[in-house]
């Protein structure tokens, strides 16, 4: 078992580790409620980590979590509506349509 990453809150642990399992990686996320203690022990000791179980699935995990934490931006243009849609979007968020 191998920390993989500190997460700023719990709630984006959570969709990490569960983006992690959907690619067949096996993580825990631990330390999920000392954010409640942060007063009595260092910040930075209770933010919430995700926590690799395989040591061999370790870089692959860091590389995929890289991937999902750097999601390219583009620019498209709508074909439906022609709103201009910038960032990671599949759909258009005027009219709903899917990118082509």
């Amino acid at each position: 078992m191998k920390r993989l990453v500190q997460a700023p809150n719990a709630a984006i642990a959570t969709l990490w580790a569960d983006l992690l399992r959907q690619a067949g990686i096996d993580v825990s996320v631990q330390r999920y409620y000392t954010g409640s203690i942060a007063g009595e022990i260092p910040p930075d000791q209770a933010l919430p980590e995700v926590w690799v179980l395989d040591n061999d699935d370790h870089a692959r995990a860091t590389e995929l979590l890289h991937q999902l934490r750097h999601l390219p931006h583009l620019h498209w243009l709508c074909a439906a509506c022609g709103e201009a849609v910038d960032g990671p979007f599949e759909q258009c968020w005027n009219c709903g349509a899917m990118r082509p």
